[in-house]
């Protein structure tokens, strides 16, 4: 008995050594990257981070594979500024449009100048897929394509999704078309003035999950990066028949609980075709929730929104602010062959952080022909005892034009307008002449107003704003330059 008691030991020591070796073996200079956007999802509309009564155990099991960042930050409190920084790395001021929101009509559109992450990881041998809205070019005020506008152009092979936020009265989804036969020249326009009776079972988390988990199994042996923006829980809130009436906090909590499944089918069909080791999984949110408790109840689009809009717990005010409600979201990012799991990190980063971050990781070259304002934080990331270098930590609030109108610097904000969709500023002013400052690190709902405590300091943080805004009048952005 004695040898075959050592023999069974040592087979399984051998068998264990083979599984670690097998994934040590795994070439991580190359991983997939998978980017989930949600659209207007507060930072307490997921249970990872409080929610009570919204169930997202797909979420969590995320974060519980990854990190999870409890300062986690969007430049903008809208739309397209939001996705524009997310994208390029820069700050909404340097792109030209002048605006949170490119809305239809608008004829200038992410420029075909700016490098986005998905061209940066198309340069080193990635297939790139998107799924999801763009708001970040639409068909011009007589409902042409312009095909500079649209995500073909930006890095993308292939896509499936809105090219405004479905609310918008000419909201389109829109499917690349390879065989470029199309009259809408290169895309086809599947339906209009969503949300349509033809996604009705299925909705657009649906029909953009399916996309997809195609593209996934497509290009399971080929490094990929796959962004998916859901257009979910914009207003109006839009469910499929599947998840009617199965939370209990109501159409948020359906809504909500459908982008889980859908965020756990995708990671599911990573780990059933063998790459979910390999793979980097980054989830978040392009702004706060839409708050509006004005009573909308005849409203065609949005109904009584009061019940309807998410939760920026513990954080005041949501989109459209530059209170914290409006930039600081939930921020996931998973890579189990590398990253440590179930790690919750107070170091503050920023969307802009993610392209500089994802192209270093992969061998990719930032362009040197302009300014990028992110950080690479993959040492953040593969290293927790790192975390003291990115203390130093500098960024600016964007509110509805090219300049800021907020800046955080390491624990300390300093308000110089309040920007607010919802109109309601709590009894705050703020200009450069009478500015706010607070701790949002001991005062997280930024209820105390430091400035008169603080001269020196809130000086040191106007010459940041007049150095800034120096600086983008200077460089210009691409569109001043046509």
């Amino acid at each position: 008995m004695k040898p075959l008691f050592y023999c069974l030991v040592a087979l399984s020591f051998f068998s264990c050594n083979t599984s670690t070796s097998k994934i040590d073996q795994v070439d991580t200079s190359k991983p997939n990257v998978v980017l989930f956007y949600l659209d207007d999802s507060g930072y307490g509309d997921v249970a990872h981070n409080g929610n009570p009564t919204i169930k997202t155990p797909n979420i969590t099991k995320l974060k519980e594979s990854g990190v999870s960042f409890t300062q986690f930050y969007v430049t903008a409190a809208a739309c397209s500024a939001s996705r524009y920084s997310l994208l390029t790395g820069r700050y909404p001021g340097r792109s030209g449009l002048g605006w949170w929101v490119i809305a239809p009509g608008t004829k200038q559109y992410i420029h075909t100048d700016e490098l986005t992450l998905a061209e940066g990881l198309k340069s080193v041998g990635y297939k790139t897929g998107m799924f999801g809205k763009w708001h970040l070019g639409t068909p011009n005020e007589k409902n042409n394509f312009t095909p500079d506008a649209l995500p073909l152009a930006h890095g993308f092979d292939e896509w499936i999704g809105t090219n405004v936020s479905h609310d918008y009265n000419n909201s389109m989804l829109l499917q690349s078309d390879t065989e470029g036969h199309s009259p809408a020249k290169g895309y086809k326009v599947l339906a209009k003035n969503l949300p349509s009776d033809t996604l009705a079972s299925e909705s657009l988390t649906g029909v953009c999950t399916k996309a997809a988990v195609n593209f996934i199994k497509k290009n399971k042996s080929n490094p990929f990066f796959a962004y998916i923006p859901y257009n979910m829980p914009h207003l109006g809130l839009f469910v499929s028949d599947k998840f009617k009436g199965k939370s209990r906090n109501g159409e948020l909590g359906d809504v909500m609980e459908e982008l889980d499944a859908a965020i756990g089918e995708i990671c599911s069909t990573l780990e059933e075709v063998g790459i979910g080791e390999n793979t980097i999984v980054i989830f978040s949110s392009d702004n706060g929730p839409w708050i509006k408790w004005s009573t909308r109840s005849d409203s065609e689009k949005y109904g009584d929104t009061r019940l309807k809009v998410g939760y920026a717990t513990p954080f005041r005010d949501g989109k459209g602010s530059t209170w914290e409600g409006g930039h600081r979201v939930p921020g996931i990012i998973s890579w189990p062959a590398k990253i440590k799991g179930d790690r919750n990190e107070q170091t503050p980063i920023s969307t802009l952080d993610i392209l500089p971050t994802i192209l270093s990781i992969t061998g990719a070259e930032l362009p040197k022909d302009r300014t990028i304002d992110g950080r690479d934080i993959s040492d953040l990331l593969l290293n927790e005892s790192s975390a003291s270098q990115f203390d130093d930590f500098e960024f600016f609030y964007s509110y509805d034009d090219n300049y800021p109108s907020a800046i955080r610097k390491d624990a300390w904000k300093l308000h110089t307008r309040i920007g607010s969709q919802t109109g309601n500023d709590y009894g705050y002013v703020a200009s450069k002449e009478t500015p706010l400052l607070f701790q949002v690190e001991k005062d997280l709902g930024e209820r105390i107003d430091v400035a008169n405590d603080n001269p020196e300091l809130v000086s040191e943080l106007l010459n940041e704003f007049e150095a800034f805004e120096k600086q983008l009048k200077v460089e210009g952005s691409f569109w001043d330059k046509e």
